[in-house]
């Protein structure tokens, strides 16, 4: 049985249907302790399962790998929310590691053609700081990443790279080994008030200091993106069309507040300051001064809690009377979120001069800390730097940092639903994304979005296509669990229903019916079989 593409989108998405529910009835019901589908979670492994698709002589042909995308049918969803929609799908964070081999090209060559034959505009590459520069400062190799370029390019997709100057727990990419090296002597890392070094991102406080063999991060960063723009000049602007600024932790502008995991079981902790590595404290005692407070300048706020405690175990963080409301409180929140905001303008300021005279989109990541939203400190958000309470909108002086710089804002967690949220962690993601977005749109400041889990994709198509629907959305992530027959009919009908609802048989000319029709038979005897079986 030869699945492929017919000049009707609807055809074309009811043959992809098709062809993934004759695969689950050829394999059965998956265990993912089957060696064919169980890999780490963000590998990409379903070389098997085409394999065992061509015995079982289910094939699926890309003859619409340059047609039109499913974008082009009629539908009752406002033009101008489909104009805007731009679907992307994250590569695996591993495809290209160590020594710069990419990883699975067969099968990420395959999956790239799944995609653009359901009608996904591009995918999303990570590139990371610890695999092009790895060995020594101002030393680049590029190379898996261009045959990467080069794969996406061929399948006919556009790229978003996300630049990645954080390190990786899972998969494990560090930062540069030179990097790590000069941090086993110097101050560079973020630091807790009881000494815990984070060695996933610089200290902001290092931002400017020559602490990096006589240069300062920001140099090395600048560095790094003008070689990018050189390596990759044959594809920026056609089909790379936006690249995104790392800018902490997991990319995201913020402290790494909550880098302790929480016990399992447990509801997510306050987190904890990350004032404490001498260059932050530095600056700290300088603003103290400054202020004629000397006293204030000598460490971050005694009363609090620790990762993954609640705010009512100390007093800073209480809902009445806590100490975020004194004149202290209100002078260190204040400090602790304008140097977050000062090391986002850098980044994004040097970012947008680079790439400024390039055909593409600058965008930043910016978290989405739910958690203790609905009490009135939101001290998930405080510790990582937004001043946000429920009497002060944190996020203003973001927006407008963006918006300075012409940058576009990724706000992850759309999947998340307020229902799903324990109980007792006081959290509102639906209210706290309401929040962000309509401060963004006083701003003029464009939203893209992503996910945090598989599923909840319907709260995902109910972010996009609201009223003020969102610029791009990009999907986490390719690998053996999204290509498996447990969850791609799903994203396969996401897609549908998102751009391309039910059409009627009047909707569509009269030679389209017939090979709809003709679909449905086969997908009715194909149900017959399986019964009969």
């Amino acid at each position: 049985m030869e699945v492929s593409a017919m000049s009707s989108s609807q055809a074309k998405i009811c043959k992809t249907e098709l062809g993934y529910r004759d695969l689950r009835f050829c394999f059965g019901k998956t265990n993912y302790k089957n060696k064919t589908f169980y890999r780490k979670p963000n590998n990409v492994s379903f070389d098997k399962q085409i394999s065992r698709l061509r015995k079982a002589d289910v094939r699926f042909t890309v003859k619409a790998v340059h047609s039109e995308p499913i974008l082009e049918a009629k539908s009752s969803t406002s033009p101008k929310s489909l104009d805007r929609l731009r679907l992307f799908v994250g590569l695996p964070l591993d495809a290209v590691s160590d020594g710069n081999t990419v990883n699975q090209a067969r099968a990420i060559a395959a999956g790239l053609k799944a995609l653009k034959l359901l009608g996904v505009e591009g995918v999303e590459l990570p590139v990371w700081w610890g695999v092009v520069e790895n060995e020594e400062m101002g030393k680049y190799d590029w190379s898996g990443y261009l045959a990467v370029a080069e794969m996406v390019q061929k399948a006919g997709l556009k790229l978003h790279i996300s630049l990645c100057f954080h390190a990786s727990g899972q998969p494990k990419i560090a930062l540069p080994k030179w990097v790590m090296k000069i941090g086993e002597s110097q101050s560079i890392f973020f630091t807790d008030r009881l000494g815990q070094h984070y060695r996933e991102f610089l200290s902001r406080a290092v931002d400017d200091l020559a602490v990096l063999d006589g240069k300062t991060p920001i140099q090395a960063y600048q560095d790094f993106c003008e070689s990018f723009k050189s390596a990759f000049s044959a594809f920026v602007g056609s089909t790379i069309t936006g690249i995104s600024m790392g800018l902490g932790p997991d990319g995201e502008l913020r402290y790494p507040s909550h880098h302790k995991p929480a016990k399992s079981g447990t509801i997510t902790g306050v987190g904890e300051f990350q004032c404490y590595d001498t260059n932050m404290l530095n600056l700290l005692k300088q603003h103290a001064e400054a202020n004629g407070n000397p006293l204030w300048g000598l460490g971050g706020p005694h009363d609090v809690p620790t990762y993954d405690q609640s705010p009512n175990l100390n007093t800073f963080f209480n809902d009445h009377s806590g100490s975020w409301e004194s004149p202290y409180g209100d002078f260190f929140l204040s400090w602790y979120s304008s140097e977050l905001v000062s090391h986002g303008n850098r980044l994004l300021s040097l970012a947008s001069s680079i790439f400024v005279d390039s055909e593409v989109n600058v965008y930043g990541k910016v978290p989405l800390m739910h958690s203790w939203y609905k009490t009135r400190a939101h001290p998930s958000e405080l510790t990582a730097g937004f001043y946000n309470t429920a009497s002060r909108n944190g996020y203003e002086a973001v927006a407008e940092m963006f918006a300075r710089n012409s940058c576009k804002i990724i706000l992850p967690g759309m999947d998340l639903s307020d229902k799903h949220q324990p109980h007792d962690s006081l959290s509102s993601p639906e209210s706290l994304l309401a929040q962000i977005r309509t401060t963004c749109n006083k701003h003029r400041v464009e939203v893209a979005g992503k996910n945090l889990a598989s599923g909840g994709l319907e709260q995902v198509k109910k972010n996009m296509l609201g009223e003020n629907p969102i610029e791009l959305f990009t999907y986490q992530r390719m690998g053996a669990h999204f290509f498996s027959p447990e969850h791609f009919p799903s994203f396969t009908e996401f897609v549908r229903t998102l751009n391309q609802p039910e059409l009627q048989p009047d909707d569509l000319p009269p030679e389209e019916v017939e090979a709809t029709e003709s679909v449905q038979m086969s997908s009715v005897r194909t149900s017959t079989c399986r019964r009969l079986s």
